[in-house]
Formats: C-alpha cells, sequence, structure tokens
C-alpha cells in the first residue's frame, strides 16, 4: 500500500509540474526557502551519473527485484514502510526513464522541488532517500526483516 501511494503521489505531482511549470521559471512557495522549477533530470538524484541513464535504469530494475523478492519474508512492518517507499521511489523514476523523452529507458525524470544549497528534486527522491535512511536505522539496531532484533553472537573460535 505504501509503494502505491507513494508512487501516485509521485506521478500525480510530476503531471501537474509539466502543466503549471515552465522551465527556468521557478515559483516562491515559502520565500527562498522552497521554490518549485521544473528540470528535466538524465541522471540520478543530485545530476549525477547524467550520461550513464541506462545504467540507471538497469540499477532501478534490479532494486524493484530485490525489493519484490525479499517482500514475500517481511514481518515487519518498519521493514514494510521502508521498502514501500524505496519500490515506489524507484517504480516512479523509472517510469519517467520509459515515458518521458527521450524514452526508452533513457527518458528525462521530471524534478520540480528546490530547496537552498540542495538539488531540484521529486517525490519519488524523497522515498528513495527517506527509504535510505530508515533502512540504515534498522539495520544499525539489529532489526532483520522478519521484525526480530539480531544478538551479537558470542565469537567461540578463541
Amino acid at each position: 500500500m505504501v509503494a502505491v501511494v507513494g508512487y501516485a503521489l509521485d506521478q500525480l505531482t510530476k503531471a501537474w509540474a509539466l502543466r503549471a511549470l515552465e522551465p527556468g521559471e521557478p515559483k516562491q512557495v515559502v520565500g527562498n526557502l522552497l521554490q518549485l522549477d521544473l528540470v528535466r533530470n538524465p541522471g540520478a538524484a543530485f545530476s549525477f551519473a547524467t550520461n550513464a541513464t541506462w545504467v540507471l535504469t538497469i540499477i532501478a530494475i534490479v532494486v524493484i527485484g530485490v525489493v519484490c523478492f525479499i517482500a514475500r519474508r517481511l514481518r515487519s512492518w518498519p521493514w514494510a514502510l521502508a521498502l514501500g517507499l524505496l519500490l515506489a521511489g524507484a517504480f516512479g523514476n523509472l517510469t519517467d526513464r520509459f515515458v518521458r523523452p527521450p524514452g526508452g529507458g533513457q527518458g528525462h525524470v521530471i524534478d520540480f522541488l528546490r530547496l537552498p544549497h540542495w538539488p531540484v528534486f521529486n517525490v519519488a527522491d524523497m522515498c528513495v532517500v527517506t527509504a535510505a535512511c530508515l533502512i540504515a536505522l534498522l539495520a544499525f539496531r539489529g532489526v532483520g526483516i522478519d521484525g526480530q532484533r539480531q544478538h551479537d553472537v558470542p565469537d567461540n573460535a578463541s
């Protein structure tokens, strides 16, 4: 459900941005804190890898496959939330890669949210970053996908 809602929000906000915004004409929402600025991004988050669009497409497909494989064993709502957000973000930007010009897995991702000193981003990017933070926190706390906390195993090798 998280993946469906996140994906829908991403696609709806991108469709709105394409109708309401013009490239190079940012609109202030909250002074200089938040601006709406339409950008077609051929790269990854923060405009990295702008010449590796196919690589990013393949990575997104692999991430989606891995998440779907892991999801069958989930017994933890925090992991379900994290992986649902990751799935929403990966699907959201992957959709752009296939349906936005130039298309065919090389399309440009629609970004439109701008904060000071930060690259332009979208809802899918927010989902991926939030998922990464949750996954890191869960891993750091030793919470498995089954919801059980992993305990330190004593070293019997000595």
